[in-house]
């Protein structure tokens, strides 16, 4: 259910890796939630979709200077959040009751609406595909693709026909990159609760 970017070990990983390269919010229920109950939001859910190239049209995400009391909230919200969307189905219609369990959770932590608190976690997941995810620093998102290849390229584990698909979609990222993050100060605030992100929003398959 957590999907950022990771040390490519597996195709699999680099279908994590393109939801990154898309700018998608990262959380996969939280994918859920916004493909039912926000249409006009971004999210690819699961990871195995995401290894499509970018070609939805998702509308782009607006760009807002982050808090620290916003990226806290996100994390407290997604934690209650997680449970209900897990069980919801893609395909399924928005349930009015689900949304306003959502609605009411964002609130609670802080936000507007579930909207307000979807635009915070684009933001945030934003910033996340462009780390390391080996040193925790921001190097890009370009640059993490790179790396990215160059890991495929040395894995000895990877049948070839894996290893041939991984490529072309970390190539194929490399064509639809995310917008830059216009504010620098988002790079900051997210560097110091990368941890925690990584654990509520990427790199935990726990749940």
């Amino acid at each position: 259910m957590r999907e950022i970017v990771r040390p490519v070990t597996a195709a699999l990983s680099v279908a994590c890796l393109a939801i990154a390269m898309t700018a998608a919010s990262n959380s996969g229920a939280f994918a859920q939630a916004q493909q039912q109950m926000a249409p006009a939001a971004k999210q690819p859910a699961p990871a195995a979709q995401a290894a499509a190239p970018a070609q939805d049209q998702a509308p782009p995400i607006k760009q807002i200077a982050l808090t620290d009391k916003q990226i806290d909230g996100a994390i407290a919200a997604a934690k209650e959040m997680d449970p209900i969307t897990a069980k919801l189905s893609q395909d399924a219609k928005p349930d009015p009751k689900v949304v306003a369990q959502l609605e009411a959770i964002a609130k609670k932590n802080g936000f507007a609406s579930y909207d307000d608190y979807n635009s915070v976690v684009d933001n945030i997941s934003l910033v996340l595909g462009g780390f390391d995810p080996q040193t925790k620093k921001y190097i890009g998102p370009e640059a993490v693709v790179k790396a990215q290849i160059a890991q495929v390229q040395a894995d000895k584990k990877m049948s070839a026909k894996d290893k041939k698909d991984a490529l072309a979609d970390l190539n194929e990222a490399l064509k639809s990159p995310p917008p830059a993050v216009e504010n620098k100060g988002n790079i900051d605030l997210v560097t110091k609760s990368y941890d925690k992100l990584m654990e509520e929003f990427g790199g935990s398959d726990d749940n």
